[in-house]
């Protein structure tokens, strides 16, 4: 048996209770990072798979467009605006675990680019995170709820599960062509005359 959708009250209040929730765990991480480390420094935690790499960024990924940090800052402002908008209209359990994830990783890194150093709207981002072997970037815990709540918006577009709830529905299959009219016109052939018609007995 389906599940009813949900209220849009409630659906809002997932939405925006994982977001508080994700938004606290990037924060208190990154807190911790800054009270415990220095920057540049480097902490082992998983021999070379998992380390902790302090870092201050202040462009995007992979330091990309440093001189313009203001220009992630609206972006982001942004991206969380129209998180916000969908959200109003979500009935959906999965869209609202989803979006309330990815709107608070996004705060996360917007709350560094308006109130962090060196100033409003132009602050660094805490980066913590490290897997040498697998990328070189280093990223912090809003970035994964960010890079994850992208891929699975995708793939919710993809198997058609709408905002409200309902899937898209399937292909109707097109009906069976119906049949040619039969000719008409001076060479339609009358009933019982074509090739191969039996003729008439005589009584």
């Amino acid at each position: 048996m389906a599940r009813r959708p949900l209220r849009r009250s409630a659906a809002g209040a997932i939405v925006a209770i994982l977001a508080a929730i994700v938004l606290a765990a990037d924060q208190f991480v990154k807190h911790l990072t800054i009270e415990n480390m220095t920057e540049g420094e480097r902490v082992p935690v998983l021999g070379e798979f998992l380390e902790l790499h302090f870092v201050r960024n202040s462009g995007a990924a992979f330091s990309i467009g440093e001189d313009v940090t203001w220009i992630f800052t609206i972006a982001l402002a942004v991206v969380a605006t129209i998180i916000v908008w969908k959200a109003l209209g979500v009935r959906s359990r999965l869209w609202a675990v989803i979006l309330g994830c990815l709107l608070g990783g996004v705060l996360g890194n917007l709350t560094d680019r308006l109130f962090r150093s060196p100033g409003f709207a132009m602050g660094q981002v805490v980066d913590m995170i490290s897997m040498p072997w697998m990328m070189p970037a280093i990223f912090n815990v809003a970035d994964i709820f960010i890079v994850s709540g992208m891929i699975s918006v995708a793939l919710l577009v993809v198997i058609g599960l709408r905002l409200d709830g309902t899937r898209e529905p399937d292909r109707a299959v097109e009906p069976d062509a119906e049949e040619p009219d039969r000719a008409v016109g001076p060479d339609a052939e009358e009933p019982g005359t074509g090739i191969g018609a039996s003729k008439p007995t005589e009584a």
